[in-house]
């Protein structure tokens, strides 16, 4: 990973970490399609994605392929009212570059002054995007459509900022500046274990490759990676493209407010890609609300008292084998020993 400040870092530049990974800019939207008249007709897939590709080619000069927008369509409409919708995806936009026209009013050589240039450039053509593209109705040899547009709550840094102040300002979890808690743990959820993992040792995630990559972004206090079987367990069960285990969660906690605030700001509104590799993991991040660090060693404090010690002998406490492993980081503690997983 480069030097460079995140602070200086546009919202449409690419920024590359260590082990081959970058972070990529895209726009991710989500969608949601109902029926805009009494047709009870199935909804055709791609159909509706030539169709939706082509409006946003006409109305916004945009070239979307067809791998960047994902439509899924309910297996149970019988079972589904008229009002309840047919189908749900997702679309990408990747070629941000439009968006970096020098400032025409810009004073001197002010990086900082040119990153919230951009930032508001952008938040302002994805905000005019959705309100073009929401509720506008497709029709499919002679079916109508009707097309529902959000913003991921994860892409949402200003959305995402404006809730923890107004939840800290009362006090609460995370760091103290001027009494005032703030946050300063991140959640990071769907990206592929194997790019955290230590290259021909396994294939899950280690702690020891995912502290290397995160601790570019500022002194770290808590790490925590595990396979997230959540995933798995939680995801659509009739799209069947989930497998448990492939993918990972890393909770990572800095030491100051500033390192947790630049590179939260730096992960949304971006895909994670690995050098050599055409996959992009479009992963989801947000800050963390539970205190998972501070419920950790609650837990560990309780499993404590209630487990018995044991005298004389050579007994060890064995894992439970049916549970994923989970590797936690924190500096206060001795250098970890590596294993051979």
């Amino acid at each position: 990973m480069s030097t460079r400040s995140l602070e200086t870092l546009l919202p449409t530049e690419t920024l590359e970490l260590e082990s081959g990974l970058s972070v990529v800019p895209r726009v991710k939207l989500l969608l949601t399609i109902h029926r805009s008249d009494k047709s009870i007709s199935p909804i055709d897939e791609w159909q509706f994605k030539r169709s939706l590709i082509d409006y946003i080619k006409t109305s916004f000069s945009i070239t979307i392929s067809e791998d960047d927008l994902e439509v899924k369509r309910y297996k149970d409409l019988k079972k589904r009212k008229r009002e309840d919708p047919v189908a749900n995806g997702i679309l990408f936009i990747r070629d941000l570059g439009f968006l970096n026209k020098p400032s025409t009013y810009r004073i001197g050589n002010d990086e900082d002054e040119d990153v919230k240039v951009v930032e508001k450039r952008l938040l302002e053509w994805r905000k005019s995007i959705v309100e073009k593209m929401d509720g506008i109705e497709l029709n499919l040899q002679g079916v109508g459509f009707r097309l529902t547009v959000a913003v991921p709550t994860s892409d949402d840094f200003e959305g995402m900022s404006k809730e923890w102040e107004g939840l800290h300002a009362f006090g609460g979890r995370g760091t103290s500046r001027g009494g005032k808690q703030l946050p300063d743990t991140i959640v990071l959820r769907g990206v592929p274990s194997r790019w955290f993992a230590e290259p021909r040792v396994s294939s899950k995630p280690s702690m020891l490759v995912t502290h290397t990559i995160f601790s570019a972004f500022g002194k770290l206090r808590n790490l925590d990676v595990a396979e997230d079987d959540d995933i798995g367990k939680n995801a659509d069960e009739e799209s069947g493209d989930i497998v448990s285990g492939l993918q990972c969660k890393i909770v990572v906690r800095f030491e100051k407010y500033r390192d947790f605030y630049n590179t939260l700001k730096v992960l949304c509104g971006r895909s994670l890609q690995k050098q050599g590799s055409r996959l992009r993991a479009d992963y989801e991040v947000t800050w963390d609300k539970d205190g998972f660090f501070r419920n950790a060693i609650s837990r560990t404090k309780e499993k404590s008292r209630w487990m018995p010690s044991v005298a004389g002998g050579n007994y060890r406490r064995e894992p439970p084998r049916h549970h994923s492993r989970v590797s936690r980081f924190s500096p206060d503690r001795a250098r970890p020993k590596r294993f051979k997983e």
